[in-house]
């Protein structure tokens, strides 16, 4: 009885632990009341907005509509985008492409990414989901990494009655935590976040040379970048040993017997 309470104990010390680090592993979002009314027409205008935060945009048919968001390692985004179409249009295909901050075109796991819309449809609906983002890959791969995320909204093979028809669009960006599953053992000594040809408003301080230093995008995640060596899958290891040890001492507990020989040598 008494390893049992001892293992119980122990069970419900490892659940406390944990509780909270999962509840700390689940994505926040945090719209903001001043969501963006326009999209860039590039990546070097892309406009930035949050992971919750729904963005619109009004434009033309032929634009290429420009957004950036940030994600870290262990999130996996979902991208959606809502064009509303003019009245009177023809059939028309369009697609979301999302590029990682090297401007690497990134493959959606799954999700409408382009879709085709008959005659007089009323507005067409996209998706994209990523790969889970790693904290650090080979340099050969084309993994997602932490950093800067594009989303290029168009529409492909239109006609030339169709240029330049009003649309009325908007993207929203949501993740989820994949956690400890997705975790690996290394870190990006940066994010891949572009950086820009303009200085802070209020700089740390000059360089030696005198100059202003340069800074980089300010899009980043809630709470900053992380670090890339903690992840809950720490907590699990940490318990597994816990209860190696336990099951080690409860087997050696059941197995030692009452200490005493059974039969007593005759003569002592």
């Amino acid at each position: 009885m008494r390893i049992t309470r001892v293992l119980g104990t122990a069970l419900l010390a490892l659940g406390l632990a944990a509780g909270p680090a999962a509840a700390d592993s689940s994505p926040s979002a945090s719209p903001s009341d001043d969501a963006p009314t326009e999209a860039g027409t590039s990546f070097r205008t892309a406009t930035e907005i949050e992971q919750g935060q729904r963005a619109t945009a009004t434009g033309s048919t032929g634009d290429y509509l420009y957004w950036s968001f940030a994600a870290d390692a262990g999130q996996r985004p979902t991208v959606r985008a809502k064009v509303k179409l003019p009245e009177s249009h023809a059939s028309q295909t369009w697609q979301i492409d999302v590029y990682d901050g090297l401007r690497r075109r990134q493959a959606c796991q799954y999700g409408a990414q382009t879709r085709t819309v008959t005659q007089g449809a009323s507005f067409v609906e996209l998706a994209c989901v990523l790969r889970t983002v790693r904290a650090w890959s080979e340099p050969w791969a084309n993994d997602p990494l932490p950093g800067t995320y594009y989303i290029r909204l168009t529409a492909v093979g239109l006609p030339v009655s169709d240029l330049g028809l009003p649309i009325d669009a908007e993207v929203r960006v949501d993740s989820k935590d994949i956690g400890g599953a997705a975790a690996v053992d290394g870190s990006l000594a940066q994010p891949l976040t572009p950086g820009i040809a303009v200085t802070s408003g209020k700089p740390d301080g000059d360089d030696e040379d005198g100059k202003k230093p340069a800074v980089l995008s300010g899009i980043e995640p809630d709470g900053g970048w992380s670090s890339g060596w903690w992840s809950d899958r720490w907590v699990w290891t940490g318990a597994g040993g816990v209860l190696a040890a336990l099951a080690g001492i409860g087997g050696y507990a059941l197995t030692r017997g009452s200490g005493r020989p059974s039969r007593v040598p005759p003569g002592v």
